[in-house]
């Protein structure tokens, strides 16, 4: 007995000590084991699985194993005992191993598996099994509850500037305050970087949600003090609600994430409750994407032509090329789905190589049927344009169609010029040298500054249709197409209203020298055989009131 385990004891049937081993009694210090019932040394919770132990190994062929906590002088230590009956003999034998460091190392690693290293607090991990429980929980009480998600704002300057060991003091301040914000219920997790996720039962109303985010962002306003540095930063809130918003874990903490970037986009530190309206559907949809890999393998993208049409004459001069996609299930699926996919995952470069090409093939089939010159115009994307072989791209399009460069309209946003205007400068000279013209699309709607218009050498100016729909009855949207017509032409640039769906829009804005109109009057975007056709028996001229038909005649 001396020889085995950590403990050793020997017991009648019912579990009497009749004698303990010298370490044994070490174990347990100053008290007399032998006389004492095994069972009353366990914790209270423990007893009956020992007790069980112990009638099983009275009537077993081979010894029972039980892990049990013993008191041992004034702590509890886990045992892993081995009972079983002593040979020829109705007495049993009890022998323990102590499963201290093995419980404790167990425990480490399931922590280390749940909770995030450097702020100690939960992790993905735990974060989904908290909220699969408040999920059940609401489910039964009918109760709702809201993820908040709070990213600090302006926390890369941190690393940058100062290195990551400040930074990692700061994540760890940050994540003490946010927690001595919260109540015991609620659950704070670090899911990365600089973002933390809340779950707050109980708390859905717009006044609970709107005294919770103000705290949050209260306790990330103050400065933080680390190795003599002093550290601004302050925090953006989204907030998602179960379940008006999602009833799933991973979509509540999604659109909570959503909601965030709404909030940075708007200003920063401020809270944004997750809106279909404002923040419209999930950024990026992995389902989506993976079907739009293989629609380029099956080819189910399509190029439509809307058609650019003289204000005068309503004579077709050129097409914008739309890019579409024909899902075999989904149907026709809307751009603004699949374009921020394509433009974050780099799709775009593929399908706008292939757009680009594609677009001057069919120019020439669309001048072989009109019996006169026309010219195509297509979108480039920021990703696109920032593309150290965008120009090699061009050069090829116009190789293999074979079309000169002044065919081709390259339809360009204020923003992705002004990202980096110097790179731009040099890139749209380099497409003027091929005497591609460049026009900037939905003018007015971005920076409309007009140091780039002098800067840059721009052709065309397309008035955004959010200036024409309300035409001419809005005062304001007249004095600004007006103004916009009146630079062009002093300028020199043509101009083109999009989005020109009534007669008395064209009119108005015929009457004020504008070239070109573009919108569902004068066309919808359309397959090539359907523009082909409108070029063919002169559609839009025979729009016409006949008076001003005969006059062009």
């Amino acid at each position: 007995m001396e020889a085995v385990g950590d403990v050793a004891f020997r017991l009648d049937p019912s579990g009497l000590i009749h004698h303990a081993s010298q370490r044994a009694q070490r174990a347990f210090g100053t008290q007399v084991l032998a006389g004492t019932v095994l069972t009353t040394l366990a914790v209270d919770v423990d007893q009956a699985a020992l007790r069980n132990a112990l009638v099983d190994a009275g009537t077993a062929s081979d010894p029972v194993l039980v892990e049990v906590r013993l008191r041992c002088a004034g702590k509890d230590v886990w045992f892993e005992l081995r009972i079983g009956l002593l040979p020829g003999s109705h007495e049993l034998l009890a022998v323990g191993r102590d499963m201290s460091v093995q419980r404790a190392t167990e425990q480490r690693l399931r922590h280390m598996a749940t909770h995030d290293a450097l702020t100690e607090l939960p992790n993905r991990l735990l974060l989904s099994d908290r909220i699969r429980m408040v999920i059940a929980n609401a489910r039964r009480s009918g109760q709702g509850f809201c993820v908040a998600t709070i990213g600090l704002d302006g926390f890369k300057k941190v690393n940058d500037g100062l290195g990551h060991p400040v930074g990692d003091a700061v994540l760890r301040q940050a994540s003490s305050r946010l927690r001595k914000t919260l109540r015991d219920s609620d659950t704070l997790a670090r899911v990365g970087g600089d973002e933390f996720v809340a779950v707050l039962p109980g708390t859905f109303t717009p006044d609970q949600i709107k005294l919770v985010s103000g705290r949050l962002l209260a306790a990330l306003q103050s400065a933080f003090e680390v190795d003599g540095h002093t550290v601004y930063l302050g925090a953006s809130v989204g907030v998602s609600i179960y379940p008006d918003h999602a009833e799933d874990e991973i979509r509540l903490i999604a659109l909570a994430d959503a909601a965030m970037g709404r909030a940075k986009e708007t200003g920063k530190g401020r809270a944004v409750v997750y809106s279909v309206r404002e923040n419209g559907p999930p950024q990026h949809d992995i389902s989506l994407e993976a079907a739009m890999f293989q629609a380029v393998r099956e080819g189910e993208f399509l190029l439509y032509y809307q058609p650019i049409v003289s204000s005068r004459t309503r004579q077709i001069e050129g097409f914008e090329t739309l890019m579409r996609w024909k899902h075999p299930t989904l149907g026709m699926v809307p751009p603004v789905r699949f374009i921020p996919i394509a433009e974050t995952n780099g799709l775009i470069n593929l399908l706008g190589a292939w757009a680009l090409k594609a677009a001057l093939v069919q120019l020439r089939q669309f001048e072989e049927v009109a019996k006169r010159d026309l010219y195509i115009s297509v979108n480039i994307s920021p990703r696109q344009f920032r593309n150290d072989r965008f120009l090699s791209v061009l050069d090829d399009a116009l190789a293999f169609s074979g079309a000169p460069g002044d065919k081709l309209v390259l339809e360009i946003t204020e923003g992705t010029l002004m990202v980096d205007p110097a790179h731009a400068e040099a890139i749209l000279g380099k497409m003027a040298e091929r005497n591609a013209r460049i026009a900037i699309d939905d003018f007015g709607t971005g920076y409309s500054s007009l140091a780039y218009l002098k800067r840059f050498p721009i052709s065309v100016l397309k008035i955004d249709r959010a200036f024409i729909k309300d035409l001419p009855a809005s005062t304001k949207d007249a004095a600004i197409c007006n103004a916009v017509l009146d630079l062009a032409k002093h300028l020199d640039l043509s101009v083109v209203a999009e989005g020109v769906e009534t007669e008395e829009q064209l009119a108005y804005v015929e009457s004020r020298g504008c070239d070109y109109v573009q919108g569902y009057l004068t066309g919808k975007p359309m397959p090539a055989h359907v523009a082909m056709a409108a070029l063919k028996e002169n559609l839009y001229t025979e729009l016409l009131p006949d008076e001003l038909r005969a006059g062009l005649t």
